[in-house]
């Protein structure tokens, strides 16, 4: 049986058209992946991603067991921050990236990736002590994110909350949006500006309605998770599961900005972790740009000079920028920006080169 998010009856007022996404039934489209896409980058779109997990970790201890566990630097966070981090095993590869938000002194906030919130919660507790309290309230939040240029204006017409004070990865609380209160952050998988609006459930299945009505004459329209992947691609994030994973490091998925191997506190994955970063990994996550005719899709083989040098993690026709371009993970000998590759695409080898990421930067 799928899951199903507080939302699930809201998508078919609009035609949403779901699919089975790590056992959950969400919407992949509504109108269409690149008109959605599109809306995005030039006026706004609205998902639903309340399938994210959402776990509490509160304490005397709860900063250095956050410490341990993550690869950022929990310490450099203020009241109404929020910071983007990776959990490692001890060999460097990656349990999942997350957000941690911090709510005040000894309280904060982690926001995981939905298909990984078990596995992530029993991580966590297997390393929590006496003076940390876990609490995985999941099923107690649903989750909004409104991203897009125009999603501002949107949403300051709902409150009275000067929405410009609330700075990128920055957030505020007990925020009242057309009478219902919710955490607002300046966050979002996207590429754009926008937030992501944490409330109960309750409140989202009214703020879902009541934001597109508002922002229907500015072209706000309900999104699915194509757009929210092609968006996010174009912009270098990565994906768990393509780009990140078990057996493929933060640094290895480009995301080193997020280590920091110098922080005082150790954390689990350190020591594999410091030795990638100073003998260089032997693997890159590279962009790529095909020069043949194809799309480099997902698993797709990647070969240099007539050997396999990696796989496609994710790849598409780019709805911006209109060039079929992919990630792919590589020999750090081939990644080189400008060297020519080769992708097996459906048993024939493509041209193809290497670019620089992201693909996508908003002006």
């Amino acid at each position: 049986m799928l899951k199903r998010t507080p939302l699930f009856e809201s998508y078919a007022p609009y035609n949403g058209k779901t699919i089975d996404f790590g056992g959950w039934e969400l919407p992949v489209q509504f109108s269409s992946i690149k008109a959605e896409h599109e809306a995005v980058r030039t006026a706004a779109g609205l998902f639903d991603v309340s399938h994210m997990g959402e776990v509490l970790v509160r304490g005397e201890g709860a900063l250095a067991f956050l410490q341990n566990v993550v690869t950022n630097d929990v310490s450099k966070l203020k009241d109404g921050q929020a910071q983007y981090t990776a959990m490692c095993y001890e060999d460097g590869g990656t349990i999942d990236d997350l957000l941690v938000y911090k709510r005040g002194e000894n309280d904060y906030l982690l926001v995981v990736n939905a298909s990984n919130t078990p596995k992530d919660v029993d991580w966590l507790e297997q390393h929590t002590g006496s003076d940390v309290q876990i609490d995985n309230q999941s099923d107690q939040w649903a989750l909004l994110a409104l991203q897009g240029p125009k999603a501002e204006s949107i949403l300051q017409r709902l409150t009275d909350v000067p929405l410009s004070e609330i700075r990128f990865f920055r957030f505020k609380e007990n925020v009242q949006v057309a009478g219902e209160t919710a955490l607002i952050s300046r966050t979002g998988y996207t590429g754009e500006d926008g937030f992501e609006i944490y409330c109960t459930p309750e409140a989202a299945v009214r703020l879902w309605d009541v934001l597109l009505e508002e922002g229907k004459a500015d072209g706000l329209v309900p999104a699915g998770l194509g757009a929210r992947d092609t968006l996010r691609f174009e912009a270098g994030l990565p994906l768990y599961g393509q780009e990140l994973s078990a057996e493929i490091s933060p640094l290895e998925a480009g995301i080193g900005f997020a280590v920091k191997v110098n922080k005082e506190a150790d954390f689990i994955g350190k020591e594999a972790l410091t030795k990638q970063k100073e003998q260089g990994v032997p693997r890159k996550l590279a962009g790529i740009e095909m020069i043949d005719k194809g799309i480099p899709r997902t698993g797709y083989p990647v070969y240099a000079e007539g050997k396999q040098v990696g796989t496609v993690t994710t790849g598409t026709q780019s709805p911006t920028l209109k060039k079929n371009i992919g990630l792919a993970l590589i020999d750090s000998s081939a990644a080189a920006e400008g060297s020519e590759l080769e992708i097996e695409v459906r048993g024939k080898r493509l041209k193809a080169k290497v670019i620089a990421t992201p693909f996508y930067k908003r002006s």
